[in-house]
C-alpha cells in the first residue's frame, strides 16, 4: 500500500496527462507502454529487490559497488529537488479544496476585472453557445486571481503569495506529523492514502463521459500517431514520464523495500505496483482528454490547443472547469481537490522518507522526529519560491533540470553500475536465493542490455537537444544557466566518488585500482548474519556447479551471451 501510495500520485494525474498532451496525445501512449515494460518494470524490480536483499538505503546499497556510491546521494539530491516543488503543487490543491466549500465555485463565473478577453463561464459552457478566441473562466482564474502569473519573469519572479505560503505551510505540518514516527505511522496511513483516489477517479470518469465533444478528447488522446515514433523527444518524454510516475530512481522504492522480510514476494508485488500505476495514468489521461475535448466543443478549437498554458495549468484548469459543470459541482470540487491532496501526500511523505533515510544512517544520533522537522522546515523554506507570481516558471525549471533530466542520469548509473559492475550473474543468484525461483530471459535481457540502452540512446539526445520553454515563452539565461547548475553539480557527484575510491585504493597499476575500487565490500550482503552465511554458501556451491558444465551442454544461447555460463 505505502508503494502504491508513492507511485500512484499527482505524476499520474496531473504530469501524465499534461506530458501526453505536450506530445500529440495518442502519438505518446504507444511510446509510454513500451518503455513502461522495457525500462519502467525493470527498474522498478530491480529496485524493490535490492533494497529487500540488503535491507539498506539507496546510498548504502553501493557498499555492492563502492565506487558508484555517488548515484545514491545524486538520487537523494534529485528526490529533493522534486519534493521541493510536489509540496508547494498540494498547496495549490490545498486552496482550491477550501474555497470549493462556497456556495458559488470561484472559477466557475467571470470576474467583472478580465474585461480584456472572453470569457466563458465554466459552469455554462456546456449550455451555451460556441465562442472564438474564448477562455474559460476556470483558467483565468488560476492564472490571473490565484497566481498573478506574468508573460515572462524577465523582471523577477514577484514576492510570495501569502495565502499560498500558509497552505505551503499546512502541508508541511501534515507531512511531519506522518513521517515524524517513520514508516510505522506513515505505513498505517497508506491504506486511506492508496484507496480513496480511486473512488474519486471513477466517479470523474463517468461525469466526463457524459459531456459534449468528450469523445473527440478521448480519441486524440487514444489515436496513435506512427509517425511520431522516429521522434526522439517523445521517446524522452516517455522516459522521463516512467521514471517521475513510477517513482524509480529516487530511494524511495529501495527505502520501502528493505523493510521487507527476506523471503517476501516482491516480485508479485513490483508487477502489481506497475500495472495499478499504468492502469491509473490511463484512467486520468482518459477522463483529462475527456475534458479537453468538452472544451474544444464549446471553444471551437483543436484538442491540441484547446489549453495554452504549461506547467500545472491543465490540472488546475482542464478539472475544475469539468467540476463546474456536473450537477453538484461544490460536492465533486471537493472530492476531487481532496484527491488530489491525498496523492500528493502519499508521494511526498515516501520522497521524505528517502531522504530522511539517507540522513539518519549518516547521522544516527540524530533522532527520527528532529531530522524529519529539519528536512519539513527546509523544505517549507525552499517551496515558497514556487508560489510566487513566476513560481511556476521556476516549477518548470527544476522539473525539467532537477525532476526529469537528473533522475534520467541516476537511473542510468544505477543500472550500470548494478548490471555491469556487480554483475548480472551475481544480482540473478541474489534473486535465486531470496525468491527461491531464477530469473527469465525477459529480465535478464532488459537487465543487461535493453534497459540501459535506451536510457543511454535517450539521455546522449536530451543532452544535445535540450531545449526548454514555458508554453510559447523562453527562459531567461539566467534562469537556464541556474538549471544547468542544478544539473551538472548533481552529474559531478558520480566521477567524484569514483575519484575518491580511487584515490582511497591506489596501487600504482591503472587497472588493479579500478578493480580494488569497484569491488563488492565484505559488508555487502543480507542484513540477518545466520542469512549471510548461507548465501554466501549457496553462491560458492552455485558457481563451482556451472563452471563445472561443459559448454556443449549449454544450450540456451541467449542466456550465456547475457549472463554467462554460471547463470545457466
Amino acid at each position: 500500500m505505502s508503494c502504491i501510495a508513492t507511485s500512484v500520485g499527482l505524476g499520474n494525474v496531473w504530469r501524465f496527462p499534461f506530458v501526453a498532451y505536450q506530445n500529440g496525445g495518442g502519438a505518446f501512449l504507444f511510446p509510454y507502454l513500451l518503455v513502461l515494460f522495457l525500462v519502467g518494470k525493470p527498474m522498478y524490480y530491480l529496485e524493490c529487490m535490492i533494497g529487500q536483499f540488503s535491507s539498506r538505503n539507496c546510498v548504502t546499497i553501493w557498499e555492492m559497488c563502492p565506487a558508484m556510491k555517488g548515484t545514491g546521494y545524486v538520487q537523494a539530491m534529485g528526490t529533493g529537488y522534486i519534493l521541493s516543488y510536489y509540496v508547494a503543487i498540494v498547496a495549490i490543491c490545498m486552496y482550491y479544496l477550501v474555497f470549493s466549500f462556497r456556495k458559488t465555485l470561484p472559477w466557475a463565473v467571470c470576474d467583472k476585472s478580465w474585461t480584456d478577453v472572453i470569457c466563458v463561464p465554466s459552469h455554462r459552457a456546456g449550455h451555451i453557445e460556441n465562442f472564438e478566441n474564448a477562455t474559460s473562466s476556470a483558467e483565468l482564474y488560476f492564472l490571473r486571481t490565484v497566481l498573478n502569473q506574468p508573460q515572462n519573469i524577465d523582471n523577477g519572479i514577484g514576492y510570495p503569495i501569502w495565502y499560498l505560503v500558509l497552505f505551503l505551510l499546512l502541508a508541511w505540518v501534515i507531512i511531519f506529523l506522518i513521517v515524524a514516527r517513520g514508516v510505522k505511522s506513515s505505513g498505517k496511513a497508506s491504506y486511506f492514502l492508496a484507496i480513496f483516489p480511486y473512488v474519486v477517479m471513477l466517479i470523474l470518469l463517468i461525469t466526463t463521459c457524459t459531456l459534449k465533444g468528450a469523445a473527440n478528447g478521448m480519441l486524440f488522446f487514444l489515436t496513435p500517431q506512427w509517425d511520431k515514433l522516429y521522434d526522439l523527444e517523445v521517446w524522452y518524454a516517455a522516459v522521463t514520464q516512467v521514471f517521475f510516475s513510477l517513482t524509480v530512481c529516487t530511494g524511495a522504492i529501495i527505502m520501502f523495500s528493505s523493510y521487507n522480510g527476506f523471503r517476501h514476494n516482491v516480485y508479485r508485488d513490483s508487477l502489481i505496483v506497475t500495472t495499478l500505476d499504468t492502469f491509473t495514468s490511463l484512467l486520468s489521461g482518459i477522463t483529462i482528454f475527456g475534458i479537453m475535448g468538452n472544451l474544444a466543443h464549446v471553444l471551437q478549437r483543436p484538442v491540441k490547443e484547446v489549453v495554452g498554458t504549461g506547467g500545472t495549468g491543465l490540472a488546475f484548469i482542464s478539472y475544475p472547469d469539468s467540476i463546474a459543470k456536473t450537477a453538484v459541482p461544490q460536492l465533486f470540487s471537493v472530492l476531487f481537490f481532496l484527491m488530489m491532496v491525498v496523492l500528493g501526500v502519499g508521494s511526498a511523505v515516501a520522497l521524505l522518507l528517502a531522504i530522511n533515510t539517507v540522513l539518519i544512517d549518516s547521522f544516527p544520533r540524530v533522532g527520527t522526529v528532529y531530522m524529519s522537522a529539519l528536512c519539513c522546515t527546509v523544505g517549507f523554506l525552499v517551496g515558497i519560491v514556487y508560489l510566487t507570481p513566476g513560481g511556476q516558471w521556476i516549477l518548470g525549471l527544476v522539473d525539467h533540470f532537477g525532476g526529469t533530466f537528473l533522475v534520467l542520469f541516476t537511473g542510468m548509473s544505477e543500472i550500470i553500475g548494478v548490471m555491469w559492475f556487480y554483475g548480472l550473474e551475481n544480482v540473478c543468484l541474489d534473486v535465486e536465493f531470496m525468491l527461491g525461483k531464477g530469473t527469465c530471459f525477459f529480465w535478464r535481457w532488459c537487465w543487461a542490455i535493453l534497459t540501459p540502452a535506451m536510457m543511454i540512446v535517450v539521455f546522449i539526445f536530451a543532452l544535445f537537444n535540450n531545449t526548454l520553454d514555458f508554453g510559447d515563452q523562453p527562459y531567461p539565461f539566467a534562469a537556464l544557466a541556474c538549471g544547468y547548475a542544478m544539473l551538472i553539480i548533481g552529474m559531478l557527484l558520480v566521477p567524484l566518488f569514483i575519484g575518491k575510491r580511487m584515490c582511497q585504493h591506489r596501487t600504482g597499476n591503472c587497472c588493479e585500482t579500478l578493480k580494488l575500487a569497484f569491488r563488492t565490500t565484505p559488508s555487502w550482503g543480507p542484513k540477518d548474519e545466520t542469512t549471510k552465511e548461507q548465501w554466501k554458501r549457496f553462491k560458492a556451491q552455485a558457481k563451482a556447479d556451472l563452471v563445472s558444465l561443459q559448454p556443449a551442454k549449454c544450450k540456451r544461447i541467449g542466456l550465456i551471451l547475457v549472463g554467462g555460463y554460471r547463470n545457466v
